[in-house]
């Protein structure tokens, strides 16, 4: 064929019509064409934009000390490139935060030059993106339990179980493998509960701790190192769940000389012997959710229903929140008493009490009543927003409930600065908490966001048939 006859063709071939992209994973967005950004484009700009996955496990710092399994990755990968850089291209990471799910369609779309997911991920099949080579090879999916409930040592005892995974979680095609084998032998399938998205990977796995879970699924590096702050974790490594699989970083098809930048690096690159230091001295303290659902917080819970349920109804809120914020503060106690001057089952002070104008705080009704309205007078006067949903509200309310509101709404306004979402405090604006303040307020919300989810999964059972609650989530 002549070359004028390829260069016809090639013409005609432009005029029929494509076929139809599959939607990429995360949120409808529409995103101008843009152009790839290989390494000279970024030396270029003096910035490489990492997507990270959300869970706290992958990325962060907290008072600036990292706490992320990729964190020092990361860094050593923008040291190496600043060290064959000229000065007037010295890189400086910026750190995006997304949902697993999210990581690749973001990265498609020019959100980002690269992802470092710090778990398992797969491409989806149409995505241009290309994977480095391995970060980890051979990961194994653990079985994960706690201790002292039944142990598993084959797959098909798994049948009729419900397992709780986080969003994006690699186990799902596993299980999914799992049920076919499982139909064939005429057996129930394993039950998947995918988790609220509030909820990392190591939220599962505290809340599996605590006994709210009752199993999960996650990779070995994973497991291992969150055992060292979950000491009740059980793993049940007989049970094969998939093969293992290799972990990757991404970039973009087109980014060749970042892939290869990549590459080189990581035939390099060792794990400080220490990076799990400061992971170790922060978190150690603070994992610590109890099962709230146990007979005699139960008992405790329905004595305190009807107070809960009346001055939640009034101030238009779901009264599991303050069933939750009660668990977290007094082990739903009423006659509870702090030494700095917090009272009673909602653990609030006299100060803030008078602020909505509720007195004698030692009486059950008057402290329910006291944390009900000063829940309410901080959402109504810093977090009315409509473009805040439920559950992200109720968490900057709690954040705000901790540390004060007007220190929340500073952190919202570092969170837009830096290009994070300020109307969500999961993953986002509490990055900033964890770097100007610590990990106590982000413990806090966290601590009573499980509560309240552990409640609302047995809300058929705390309520009454004929009293149902009208829900804010």
């Amino acid at each position: 064929m002549t070359r004028p006859q390829v260069l016809l063709l090639l013409c005609c071939s432009l005029l029929l019509p494509m076929p139809a992209e599959a939607r990429l994973p995360g949120p409808v967005q529409v995103v101008a064409p843009t152009t790839v950004r290989d390494l000279a484009q970024i030396r270029s700009s003096r910035v490489l934009k990492v997507l990270v996955n959300q869970s706290r496990n992958s990325s962060g710092e907290v008072k600036g000390q990292p706490i992320g399994v990729e964190y020092h990755r990361l860094r050593a990968f923008e040291q190496y490139l600043n060290g064959h850089a000229r000065d007037d291209q010295k890189i400086t990471l910026k750190i995006i935060p997304k949902a697993k799910d999210q990581l690749l369609g973001a990265l498609q779309r020019g959100e980002g030059d690269l992802v470092a997911p710090g778990e398992l991920l797969e491409p989806l099949a149409g995505l241009a993106v290309s994977a480095s080579n391995p970060i980890r090879t051979d990961v194994p999916l653990l079985l994960v339990g706690a201790k002292g409930q039944r142990r598993y040592t084959r797959v098909e005892q798994l049948s009729g179980k419900t397992l709780a995974l986080p969003n994006g979680s690699a186990a799902g095609e596993a299980l999914s493998q799992i049920n076919q084998k499982l139909a064939l032998r005429k057996l129930p399938p394993v039950k998947i509960e995918w988790v609220d998205p509030t909820l990392a990977v190591e939220d599962v796995l505290e809340m599996v701790q605590a006994g709210i879970f009752h199993l999960t699924i996650v990779e070995q590096p994973i497991a291992e190192r969150w055992s060292k702050i979950l000491p009740k974790l059980r793993f049940d490594r007989q049970v094969l769940i998939g093969e293992p699989a290799d972990e990757y970083w991404f970039v973009r098809r087109d980014a060749a000389m970042l892939r290869a930048s990549i590459d080189r690096f990581l035939t390099t690159y060792k794990a400080p012997s220490n990076q799990d230091a400061a992971f170790l001295r922060i978190y150690r303290r603070l994992y610590r959710v109890h099962y709230p659902l146990a007979r005699a917080n139960r008992q405790r819970l329905e004595k305190l229903r009807p107070v809960l349920q009346k001055h939640a109804t009034a101030q238009g809120m779901d009264w599991l929140n303050l069933a939750a914020l009660a668990f977290k503060e007094s082990s739903l106690q009423p006659n509870a008493r702090s030494g700095s001057g917090p009272t009673g089952l909602m653990q609030i002070t006299p100060s803030a009490a008078q602020r909505v104008g509720v007195r004698n705080i030692q009486n059950l009704d008057a402290n329910v009543q006291a944390g009900a309205k000063y829940l309410a007078l901080i959402r109504r006067k810093f977090f009315a927003s409509p473009k805040l949903n439920e559950r992200e509200r109720m968490a900057f309310v709690l954040a705000a409930y901790n540390m004060g509101p007007e220190r929340v709404q500073g952190m919202r306004a570092e969170a837009r600065r830096r290009g994070l979402n300020p109307n969500q405090w999961f993953f986002q604006v509490e990055r900033i908490a964890m770097e100007q303040v610590g990990m106590g307020a982000v413990s806090y919300v966290n601590s009573v966001n499980k509560y309240y989810l552990a409640f609302d999964r047995e809300r058929e059972s705390l309520e009454p048939r004929e009293q149902k609650v009208v829900v804010r989530k």
